[in-house]
């Protein structure tokens, strides 16, 4: 397994911007595909929307809903992964969590989890 702490989460302002941070140790070169989630209040686990992912050879994908405002990165040296957030909109309030997956598998079925970080935009 792999283990993931988020860090960088708080409360803004409308248009503010926060970048957050997950730092993953273990079997990272298996669990090689990470993410950020995100779950909105009142939502289930299950229903914690995927809105951003890199793969082993860097390729990433961020959600329409979010593309023009948020970016993904890594720095492998450190195994971080970064999710750069600008333009925040009160809709944008959640629970964002890190996850780490085998490539090729459902997210949803098989990644680690860290323990998220809340993100208050008012």
């Amino acid at each position: 397994h792999v283990q993931l702490v988020e860090s960088g989460g708080g409360s803004v302002q409308a248009g503010g911007s926060l970048r957050l941070s997950c730092a993953a140790s273990g079997y990272t070169y298996i669990r090689a595909c990470m993410g950020w989630f995100r779950q909105a209040p009142g939502k289930q686990r299950e229903q914690r929307e995927l809105i951003a992912d890199v793969h082993s050879e860097g390729a990433t994908w961020v959600a329409d809903s979010v593309k023009d405002r948020f970016t993904i990165s890594q720095d492998n040296a450190k195994n971080t992964l970064y999710l750069q957030m600008n333009g925040l909109e009160p809709e944008d309030t959640a629970m964002y969590y890190c996850g780490s997956w085998r490539c090729g598998m459902n997210p949803y079925s098989d990644a680690d989890w860290g323990q998220g970080t809340q993100v208050t935009v008012s």
